[in-house]
């Protein structure tokens, strides 16, 4: 961990953490599933790439079914988001013709489990330079560091699953002289510390623009406040794209609507550790603020309009997904049947209440209310479903 002779702001601290090219958290190993640090939502149940699926069909049927789609997402995890949605589209062929896959992942461990996931081979194509396709699907698929280098000129549809949460963050602590950046230093015992900044931050300014968007009820009750620049500048790409080249984004992850207090957590191997802890062998998250999204797409072009935030339980609840395990369960084993009921749970049910009570079994927290779903869209194509 470089200092430059003094502290380091807690976004530069997350970010060296989580993306250092030699150490970062994500950079060299799998951390998803039973075997990794956390479980999202696709490795808890199929059903869940299947509902952002008919999300996207639906979204494309509403730009008018065009012929040729980028379909984009951001930190696709283990791929497994991505394979369940080509497959489950896969009987809707020109649907399924038309999108250009774009994998955003700076992870090269990663980008091998998601290219094996997808069932990704070397093809060669009509004017004879190679690329790589999905054998789920037929389609082309390219990797990219970032969003920026995805091409432009196509209508774009962007899946951004639990992303925004792992987007550094800047903390602020109110004191007697006002709001004070929260930076992280090295002790004399060479131990990490948390210090307060004695001098505004630049930093300071985008605090100062999410507390304007804030009611003052909201920040009076306030004595730490979390800001994500990154989310903010990452948000105004997206709807520049999506206003010029139409189309919309799906943003799914957990968080709340409105100012983020202290919510920056360590994760290791499944359980809460301190954040300063032997860097690089935890995950680190936090909430994702979903109204400065919701600002910093609006303030981009009057030529997009944002919807949401609502529950991720009433988002796949309105996409059918009870419809879709009734299905499931229709023709399945015992066994299968049980693993489908605990992630549909898992998926739809509340994070305060436990779903069963099981005398030794670890009770699963639900995602259904802990998570939000948000859409950016092109004012052009209306309301998308199921925001109306």
């Amino acid at each position: 961990m470089m200092f430059r002779g003094g502290p380091i702001s807690v976004a530069e601290y997350m970010e060296e953490v989580l993306t250092n090219p030699q150490s970062g958290f994500y950079i060299n190993r799998d951390v998803f599933g039973a075997g990794g640090d956390f479980i999202t939502s696709p490795d808890v149940s199929q059903m869940f790439g299947e509902m952002v699926g008919v999300w996207t069909m639906c979204l494309w049927e509403q730009m008018g079914q065009p012929g040729n789609v980028n379909l984009v997402e951001l930190g696709p995890g283990r791929g497994t988001l991505m394979a369940d949605l080509l497959r489950g589209s896969s009987k809707f062929s020109n649907f399924s013709k038309s999108l250009n896959i774009h994998m955003v992942e700076c992870s090269p461990a990663l980008q091998k489990v998601q290219y094996s996931a997808l069932k990704c081979v070397e093809a060669t194509n009509d004017d004879s330079s190679t690329g790589t396709i999905s054998t789920l699907s037929g389609n082309p698929i390219s990797w990219h560091a970032s969003l920026e280098q995805v091409p432009n000129g196509l209508p774009t549809i962007i899946i951004a699953h639990e992303f925004y949460d792992a987007l550094p963050v800047h903390q602020f602590q109110k004191t007697s002289k006002g709001w004070c950046e929260k930076m992280i230093d090295v002790s004399e015992d060479s131990l990490f510390r948390f210090v307060l900044s004695p001098h505004p931050t630049p930093a300071r300014l985008y605090l100062t623009k999410c507390l304007q968007w804030a009611s003052p009820e909201e920040v009076e009750n306030l004595n730490h406040i979390e800001i994500c620049i990154k989310s903010m500048e990452l948000t105004h790409q997206v709807a520049k794209r999506i206003s010029t080249d139409g189309g919309g984004a799906l943003i799914v992850d957990y968080g709340k609507d409105g100012l983020i207090s202290d919510s920056l957590q360590a994760i290791r191997k499944h359980k809460f550790v301190d954040i300063l802890d032997n860097p690089g062998s935890a995950d680190l998250s936090a909430y994702v603020d979903f109204a400065s999204i919701r600002h910093s797409a609006e303030e981009i072009s009057d030529n997009i309009s944002v919807h949401g935030p609502m529950t991720q339980s009433q988002f796949l609840g309105s996409l059918g997904i009870n419809f879709r395990v009734e299905a499931l369960l229709q023709n399945c084993t015992e066994e299968q049947a049980e693993s489908l009921r605990t992630g549909y749970w898992r998926l739809v049910g509340d994070g305060e209440a436990p779903f069963w009570e099981g005398p030794d079994e670890l009770t699963p927290i639900g995602m259904g209310t802990r998570y939000l779903a948000m859409a950016i869209v092109n004012k052009n194509q209306g309301v998308p479903i199921p925001f109306e």
